[in-house]
């Protein structure tokens, strides 16, 4: 099997697979709480199946998005459905060919995380927004180059008492189906996976190897531009009007200032992903201090759930402050950092404050603080004549992307995809292009004045 499972670990079933009929792969009893994670492979040459059941703690997660996912691949999900009631839900996925998968769950919130590698999907834009008996809801998509996920989240703890995968009662490919079913919370602990968090959230400096390498700074004399689009992958971030999702309008407006920078051809600009792929908080991080960046840049666009929602417009600068300077920009800085739990990782107990108190004095000492300020404000000048701008466009909140002790950092939030109206305009070509514009002509400004910063 892929990966080298250790033989002593495994718990092997086979059945033949017969197209009419539902053959389950192990009972309750052989994928309890505490054996779980489980992983099957679909043998099709044999027309049989293998469940194995592993205590797996420690699988790398690769979220390096240094290159593009690849346009085709191995198996693609046509179809999802989620059947059942409050004891009892299946969720099936129906697959072009069958492929190894993992399933496993995990607590804070409540979510089952299935695995898949190389899976492409092509399902309604609007799936997974309502779920069924105990899944509140869904969502999947690229987790990293080669691996793609889907999350589901549940009502409250819940068992995972069956797995399978089998052929297509009608026509070709497989379907896999998960069973799930009422748990407690002391049965369900921290999940069935809680023992890979050391795997899913491996500290920044031990995914440095993954990120994208910037020339060595003896060697180049043009000033490192780390460009982020938010989200990504598994994680589409904000949903809009029209279906606008966040990930994509950021992407399409992030490219363009990477074109527009290295059009000039006086700076170095890395990107945080390359494609459509889930990035963790922690490997953005990584990937500016590997490229050593004189100045990160990330890019987001907002929503807002409230009476006022379709009133409520205008792009908004965010820079680094333990103390968020309003309550608004504190709910901004809290559901972004949310990304990681979107995407299914297990990101522990919470954020240690005196880690982020040690951060905010580094950046003090640099003075790389008043550096994202000075670009914050020379941001805002250069938007202001050519998109609108919130009521308050300058703001501060603990965003984790923004802990940067080595360069300047500023969160744009190009505007509210949650009006009606300014998500329509963000989806134009024009609009894009003039905010890039504006983005662009900022850093030109501000290395303008800078001219220490530039080697």
């Amino acid at each position: 099997m892929p990966g080298g499972l250790p033989k002593q670990v495994r718990a092997v079933v086979a059945a033949a697979l017969a197209a009419a009929a539902l053959p389950w792969l192990g009972s309750s009893d052989a994928i309890a709480q505490s054996e779980l994670p489980v992983i099957f492979q679909w043998l099709a040459a044999g027309a049989s199946a293998e469940t194995v059941v592993e205590k797996k703690t420690s699988d790398p997660v690769e979220t390096t998005s240094a290159s593009l996912i690849a346009a085709s691949h191995a198996s693609e999900a046509t179809a999802i459905d989620v059947l059942g009631d409050q004891k009892e839900t299946v969720f099936q996925l129906t697959l072009t060919r069958g492929v190894t998968a993992e399933v496993y769950s995990l607590a804070n919130p409540y979510r089952v995380i299935i695995d898949l590698p190389d899976v492409g999907f092509t399902l309604p834009a609007d799936a997974g927004r309502d779920g069924r008996g105990l899944v509140q809801a869904y969502r999947y998509g690229q987790f990293a180059e080669g691996k793609a996920r889907i999350v589901l989240d549940t009502t409250g703890p819940v068992t995972i008492a069956k797995a399978a995968m089998t052929n297509a009662r009608s026509g070709s490919g497989v379907v896999l189906t998960v069973e799930l079913r009422p748990s407690n919370p002391a049965a369900f602990g921290e999940g069935t996976g809680g023992g890979r968090q050391a795997a899913d959230t491996a500290p920044a400096v031990a995914t440095d190897d993954r990120a994208p390498a910037a020339p060595p700074k003896a060697d180049q004399n043009k000033p490192v531009i780390v460009i982020d689009p938010g989200h990504g992958g598994i994680d589409p971030g904000a949903v809009g009007a029209g279906n606008l999702l966040e990930k994509n309008l950021v992407f399409a407006v992030a490219k363009r200032v990477q074109a527009q920078l290295e059009g000039t051809g006086r700076y170095t600009v890395v990107m945080t992903r390359a494609s459509d792929v889930f990035v963790s908080l922690s490997d953005r991080l990584a990937i500016s201090r590997k490229a050593e960046s004189d100045l990160f840049i990330s890019i987001h666009a907002d929503s807002i759930e409230s009476t006022y929602a379709q009133s409520i417009k205008g792009a908004t600068i965010y820079t680094l402050s333990e103390r968020a300077s309003d309550a608004e920009a504190r709910a901004i800085a809290e559901k972004e950092n949310a990304s990681d739990l979107i995407a299914g990782l297990d990101v522990g107990k919470g954020e240690d404050n005196d880690d982020v108190k040690n951060i905010l004095i580094d950046l003090m000492k640099r003075e790389t603080a008043n550096f994202s300020a000075e670009f914050s404000r020379t941001l805002v000048r250069s938007l202001k004549s050519n998109v609108s701008l919130s009521r308050d466009p300058e703001r501060a909140a603990a965003f984790k992307v923004l802990r940067q002790t080595h360069a300047p950092s500023v969160l744009v939030e190009l505007g509210y995809v949650s009006n009606p109206d300014e998500s329509r305009q963000m989806q134009s070509v024009a609009w894009q292009a003039k905010v890039a514009a504006s983005i662009a002509g900022a850093v030109e400004a501000y290395f303008a004045k800078r001219s220490d910063v530039a080697r």
